[in-house]
């Protein structure tokens, strides 16, 4: 098992970290699925983009009702992906290649295949095996209507109604995402037990870290409060409740156990800056994302005023602010900033958007330099490396995603964004799998060969070189990753900040060129400069 150096003293503070969809990233038994042994022989891949840890997606044996995260074992790995000796020689094999592993926790539920709920819906009303669960009778004169009028996050209520032995209607279960994910109960100390337990067992295996899903959701108010009908509750029944820091507090005591810096990343979705900073006191977790930063516009003023909210946030609490521009829930970096509204929001996916891809890549390219030149560390999901777009154009009958199948295909979903990674060659499955493999079990557009792996390797001009360039130098360069930032005095619809007394990044989201400020080098630009000047939706970075 992998032996993290106790010596590794705050890697996590500036750190590069590749998120995997192991799904979609390499497939080497050739089922149409990725799996650990496709990710292990893409090691070399990973090393030479030059990140310094993985996170990867749940990878646990799951029904896949919400690719993965409908987990039915967190001890163990779904034969999809491999074994738990496949999981175990990857954690080690890529610490050789200096590369850390963060696993992904999924604490608020479980999948309705896991042996606690088949034991809860077997055992009745009443039973100490619902009690682990939200098992509640329904209102209306026959128990016909939801416990609450809570909505569940991907479309209808968050109740599903039990079924009795006899056919006849039963007992409801919270479910806040899909029906077969039913919710814990986190006032229950024996679902606190076993989550301490499952990160001691992944620790034990050599994990950097943890990522905790949904992490503002676990506990719920007893009462089970209806939510108000117009506005926000003075205190939510079950987002970011006060006692749910004293899980994070039990849990970064068990990750202080252990030796290497076990670091606790939390998904943490707030509005409220400082809210959002209790999460990371020094007796919490390590680090939150940044979700502020992945849905703002392409705008200068929105830009800027987000990266000063974000540091002002994370100062108090001494931890460092994380960047992430997209991940397997959103939509492709390259997609959105081809729109005429580049942010992102969940309430506002649709279908038949029209994007213009030449722009947006641009906009990408020069996004890229922005997050990876900002104070603290950065995210990059698979696939943004190489510019991949959404894929937009996936049959009906081909989706998965709860998202789309719950709305009656009103809402696209996340299929888009999880489309396997291509590798090689000039049609599909782009060397996703071996010669002769099945087909992806998403199907990846007919028009990404100059997209793959294979094509961009070695072409300066491509999106891969251009995050090879840049994590090279960052990785050189004493004042990126943590530390201080600096505005710079600029004219308007550019953001110029300073890292130390020589290393400046400047990004012109003007509409016309600007001049550059006075420097010694440059290191490294988005796109091609017209002498001393900046074009639009560019990014450069220099030496001053």
């Amino acid at each position: 098992m992998a032996d993290i150096p106790a010596t590794a003293d705050a890697w996590w503070r500036g750190a590069v970290i590749y998120q995997v969809y192991p799904r979609s990233f390499a497939d080497a038994d050739g089922d149409g699925t990725g799996d650990l042994a496709g990710v292990r022989s893409r090691l070399g891949y990973l090393c030479e983009l030059g990140v310094d840890a993985l996170w990867f997606n749940p990878w646990y044996p799951s029904p896949m009702a919400d690719g993965g995260y409908d987990v039915a074992d967190y001890r163990d790995v779904d034969p999809m992906f491999g074994t738990l000796a496949d999981a175990e020689k990857l954690i080690a094999e890529a610490l050789d290649l200096g590369m850390r592993t963060i696993v992904d926790i999924v604490p608020n539920h479980v999948s309705a295949d896991h042996p606690w709920f088949r034991e809860a819906l077997a055992a009745g009303p009443g039973s100490r095996a619902r009690e682990l669960f939200w098992f509640r009778p329904g209102r209306g004169d026959h128990g016909e209507l939801p416990p609450t009028n809570w909505p569940s996050q991907f479309g209808g209520p968050a109740w599903t109604r039990t079924t009795e032995p006899d056919g006849s209607p039963g007992e409801w279960y919270l479910n806040l995402f899909d029906s077969r994910q039913p919710d814990l109960n986190w006032g229950h100390p024996a679902v606190r037990r076993e989550h301490e337990e499952v990160l001691r067992f992944w620790f034990d295996r050599g994990a950097a870290g943890v990522r905790v899903d949904s992490a503002a959701l676990l506990t719920k108010d007893p009462a089970l409060p209806d939510l108000p009908e117009r506005g926000e509750p003075d205190a939510h029944p079950y987002v970011d409740r006060d006692d749910l820091h004293e899980i994070y507090r039990s849990w970064r005591a068990v990750a202080d156990g252990y030796p290497g810096e076990r670091i606790l990343v939390g998904e943490v979705w707030t509005p409220d800056p400082e809210r959002f900073a209790r999460y990371l006191r020094p007796d919490e977790m390590h680090t939150a994302f940044n979700f502020g930063f992945l849905c703002c516009p392409w705008e200068p003023e929105r830009l800027r005023a987000c990266v000063d909210t974000t540091l002002a946030a994370h100062r108090p609490v001494g931890a460092p602010a994380t960047w992430v521009l997209c991940n397997h829930d959103v939509t492709r970096t390259v997609t959105r900033y081809g729109r005429t509204e580049t942010g992102f929001d969940f309430a506002t996916k649709a279908h038949g958007i029209p994007t213009d891809l030449a722009l947006g890549t641009r906009r990408a390219r020069a996004a890229a330099l922005l997050t990876l030149a900002l104070p603290g560390s950065v995210y990059l999901y698979q696939g943004e490396e190489l510019g991949l777009p959404e894929a937009e154009d996936i049959p009906a009958d081909r989706r998965q995603d709860p998202m789309y199948l719950r709305t009656g295909g009103a809402n696209p979903g996340r299929d888009g964004c999880r489309v396997p990674m291509p590798w090689s060659g000039t049609r599909p499955p782009y060397g996703f799998g071996p010669e002769g493999a099945a087909e992806p079990w998403l199907p990846q557009p007919g028009d990404w060969a100059g997209r793959t792996a294979e094509a961009q390797s070695g072409d300066p001009d491509s999106m891969l070189e251009l995050y090879r360039a840049a994590l090279r130098l960052r990785r050189r360069e004493p004042a990126l990753g943590d530390g201080p930032l600096t505005w710079l005095d600029a004219e308007p619809g550019v953001l110029a900040f300073r890292r130390n007394a020589s290393f400046a990044c400047v990004v012109n989201l003007a509409p016309h060129p600007v001049r550059l400020p006075a420097h010694r080098e440059r290191l490294l630009a988005s796109g091609p400069l017209d002498g001393e000047r900046l074009p639009p939706d560019t990014a450069v970075w220099l030496r001053t």
